[in-house]
């Protein structure tokens, strides 16, 4: 990979993060993080500013917790609308299935934790850069299932419905929430506990949390 210099927003609503994460991408010399944002809307308005003056950005880089209003999420399926071709890195606390997917659904090029090295974030933003999907080993066997042997992955919408369970959802709320069927969401609830080996809601919650399927 060449070392063009490469330009990098932050989207993180916590300024001293920001600050944390900025002296880390710059410490290498190769990427410079030229504009920050706290918000969904500053995202989108640094963007646009940036692209006017032609000076990017090359990266954004996303938390998936902005605070009050949009979240790190809908900010990145707003970029993707307005402007597809600049690739979003999600950078988050998190590492929960259900975020990783709502994320890549969103269209995020890559996820990575905030306790990765500093030398995997370096390179995280420049291999999103280059076009490449960033998913580190741990973040993807959670969510592609991790071989022969390991517990079987549950699919996007199985993950939908244990989120819905972790709110206490009725089955008829469910239905309603996720436009489905109740017959379809016991259905749905037989194969996550099929696939979970448990017998019950609580059970199913307690386990998709201690995998990191669900955020805790």
């Amino acid at each position: 990979m060449d070392e063009t210099q490469l330009r990098i927003l932050l989207v993180d609503d916590h300024p001293v993060v920001r600050a944390g994460l900025r002296a880390v991408l710059e410490s290498a010399g190769r990427l410079t993080v030229v504009a920050e944002a706290s918000t969904a809307a500053e995202a989108q308005a640094a963007v646009e500013r940036l692209q006017n003056l032609g000076e990017g950005p090359d990266v954004v880089v996303m938390d998936i917790e902005l605070g009050p209003g949009p979240s790190g999420i809908e900010a990145t399926e707003q970029l993707g609308r307005s402007h597809p071709q600049v690739p979003v890195l999600i950078v988050s606390t998190y590492g929960a299935v259900s975020d990783v997917q709502a994320a890549v659904s969103a269209g995020a090029l890559g996820y990575l934790l905030k306790d990765a090295s500093a030398q995997e974030l370096r390179d995280g933003v420049a291999q999103a850069a280059a076009g490449s999907l960033i998913l580190p080993a741990q973040l993807a066997r959670r969510v592609l299932g991790g071989g022969a042997g390991a517990e079987p992955a549950l699919s996007p919408r199985e993950i939908d419905i244990l989120e819905e369970l972790a709110l206490g959802r009725t089955n008829q709320q469910i239905a309603a929430g996720l436009f489905i069927s109740q017959a379809t969401v016991k259905t749905h609830l037989n194969h996550i506990f099929g696939k979970l080996g448990v017998g019950n809601r609580t059970e199913a919650v307690t386990v998709a949390r201690a995998r990191h399927l669900i955020r805790g």
